[in-house]
């Protein structure tokens, strides 16, 4: 990828379905803009990609990928964002609980808590 002012990262993907995406582990979805972008393009392509200030994208090698993209991807992606919903829950709770306390007084947070989770705070 190279960007407006001729920055350039290298970056290797295989392109997978949406469902086994994994952007960290290398595994692009194919319902993604850059993997819209550059799928059935052959390698020495310069294809434009306008994307925050990404400019272009230099394709070196197209090759049939020896890697298997876990089959769990999806689920895994649902249970961290289940996490952080849950998490966001929480934090809303205790940041109730603490505005009743600073209006109304007497009201302790600490109960809402899990146990598990009070090292978080």
């Amino acid at each position: 990828m190279v960007s407006e002012l001729g920055d350039s990262e290298r970056l290797t993907f295989d392109i997978v379905p949406d469902s086994a995406a994994d952007f960290t582990a290398g595994f692009l979805g194919a319902g993604t803009p850059l993997a819209q972008a550059i799928m059935g393009r052959p390698a020495r392509s310069v294809v434009p990609y306008r994307v925050g200030d990404m400019a272009e994208v230099h394709i070196l090698a197209v090759a049939l990928s020896e890697r298997r993209a876990a089959g769990d991807a999806a689920e895994a992606r649902q249970a961290l964002t289940q996490e952080a919903v849950e998490r966001a829950r929480l934090d809303e709770m205790v940041q109730l609980a603490l505005t009743v306390n600073v209006k109304w007084g007497d009201y302790d947070p600490e109960g809402i808590v899990p146990k598990s989770d009070s090292s978080r705070e």
